[in-house]
């Protein structure tokens, strides 16, 4: 018999919300999702660009979805497959003296490189299990005496001190500065530096010098760090999160977005969808952006003032732009091993060329010259093209949200800029392109309904995370709204395709449901 079964409202079907989804009906929940788009998934989907040419719309390989996630939901069994694992990471060049590497093996570097990075590896996986071992555990609130939140931090400091005393020294000297003095500290060879620098930029408004990156290189690595290739896109993951939802008893209703939440005084009852009905529940738990929760579907109005202004300031500029291509044949990198083109490659041939590339953004400007990572999915997944063709997908930066001057005017250029990027280190490949699509941040913002087009939902850096993540006072998953809980990557532990917050939040609500 469960105990204190509610009736919960879920908006947003995105990773976070199906992974809440799932645990909240397994818990013995009535469970209802409400996603404004066609299909799950938010920006994990798998869709057509052109005829015949599917593509992970913005996420495209996972590396941080948590495994006990995929164990706990079994979602192999509900169609999650990969049609690679453990792809190797290669910083192109120019010239063709291209760097691989995959954990700590190394090739294309010297002896002291490869001894480098042996030691950097040790440490940052070992800092990193720091921050994953967070995922999963609610963040201690601030300032408060409860027995609960004291704990929570003495682990914290514990698992800290557990480092030993050097490690924990280098710990608390790293975690917050610039990626850059600690690459140049290390390594030689700059093509190796580039790509681990671009490790501690890529989805954020930081560049090399900036603080925070490391703190970002660290949120990267907490999971393990290994890119796999789910077989038929992004949308594999989703659609195996959705299947396992509904195989809890969890209904999902797509293509009915919410336009409100509902309030009866000071607590939240329900929602309305943008077709004028209006559904109450027990619970609401957004899975959307927090800015886009708080400001937008519950209103200022519903805030206490102090509370909507730490809202609004939430640092969410989106700085990605991702660009699909429809390709009549593989690329041809030069002085690359064709068999190498189905690893993740990367643009980013040193620590300057990086941080010259971020510099444009800081002015409002898009990059001339700018950072790229790439798959070719289609190597090891050709069912996302037609017989002999091949996509392209690649994460760009840096391009603002906001950018000067708007998106309408500057996007063929940039477009251009991108292109031509590519082709000098693949040369030809703009006479292999059948059809082109580049979605800016504002793309993205539009289609995925993220404010500001930020994948994250909100800025990776130390005063945005942990129990400061999105805000205090509700980093704990309940808002100060009596009945609306979160459960987004504006959420601790952040974003990437984890789940972790889903679950966290799902967890929080079943504890409190007592069930």
């Amino acid at each position: 018999m469960i105990r204190g079964s509610r009736s919960i409202q879920i908006i947003g079907a995105g990773h976070n919300g199906l992974v809440c989804a799932a645990y909240l009906a397994r818990a013995g929940h009535q469970v209802t999702v409400f996603e404004a788009s066609s299909q799950v998934g938010g920006a994990a989907i798998t869709r057509e660009f052109a005829p015949g040419f599917k593509v992970s719309a913005a996420a495209h390989l996972v590396y941080m979805l948590d495994p006990g996630i995929e164990k706990e939901l079994d979602l192999a069994s509900h169609g999650l497959e990969y049609a690679r694992t453990g792809l190797q990471t290669i910083s192109l060049s120019e010239a063709g003296d291209h760097v691989r590497f995959n954990g700590d093996d190394v090739d294309g570097v010297s002896e002291g490189d490869r001894e480098a990075m042996r030691e950097y590896r040790r440490k940052m996986q070992h800092f990193a299990g720091i921050i994953g071992g967070l995922h999963n555990r609610v963040p201690a609130r601030l300032g408060t005496t409860d027995r609960p939140d004291l704990l929570e931090l003495a682990r914290l400091a514990f698992n800290i001190r557990r480092l030993g005393k050097n490690d924990m020294r280098e710990f608390l000297r790293i975690a917050g500065i610039n990626i850059y003095d600690v690459l140049q500290e290390l390594f030689e060879n700059d093509a190796l530096k580039g790509a681990l620098g671009l490790d501690g930029t890529l989805g954020t408004m930081l560049g090399t010098r900036s603080n925070n990156s490391v703190f970002c290189a660290l949120h990267r690595y907490s999971n393990g760090g290994r890119y796999q290739l789910p077989k038929g896109g992004m949308g594999t993951v989703s659609n195996a999160l959705a299947n396992a939802a509904r195989a809890f008893g969890a209904e999902i209703h797509t293509a009915r977005p919410v336009n409100r939440i509902l309030m009866d005084f000071d607590r939240a009852t329900g929602v309305e969808l943008q077709s004028g009905e209006q559904i109450e529940a027990d619970l609401v738990v957004s899975g959307a952006d927090p800015k886009t929760t708080f400001l937008k579907l519950l209103g200022a109005q519903n805030l206490e003032a102090g509370f909507a202004h730490k809202i609004s300031n939430i640092r969410t500029r989106g700085n990605v732009a991702k660009l699909h291509l429809a390709l009549g044949s593989v690329p041809d990198f030069t002085g690359l091993d064709p068999a190498l083109s189905a690893e993740r490659l990367v643009i980013a041939p040193s620590l300057q060329y990086v941080e010259q590339a971020f510099n444009h953004a800081k002015y409002g400007e898009h990059s001339r010259r700018p950072v790229m990572e790439i798959s070719i999915p289609t190597l090891d997944d050709p069912g996302l093209a037609p017989a002999g063709k091949h996509v392209l997908s690649a994460n760009v930066q840096w391009a603002p949200r906001e950018l000067k001057g708007g998106w309408s005017a500057a996007h063929e250029a940039f477009t251009e800029s991108v292109m031509n990027t590519l082709e000098r280190f693949a040369p030809g490949i703009c006479s292999q392109v059948m059809h082109r699509e580049l979605l800016t941040p504002q793309d993205i913002e539009s289609e995925f309904r993220i404010e500001g087009g930020h994948w994250h939902h909100a800025e990776l850096a130390l005063d945005q995370s942990m129990m400061m993540r999105p805000v205090p006072g509700t980093a704990q998953y309940k808002t100060p709204v009596d009945g609306l809980w979160i459960c987004g990557a504006g959420c601790h532990p952040g974003g990437g395709v984890m789940g972790s917050a889903g679950r966290n939040a799902a967890r929080a609500i079943i504890e409190r449901s007592g069930t």
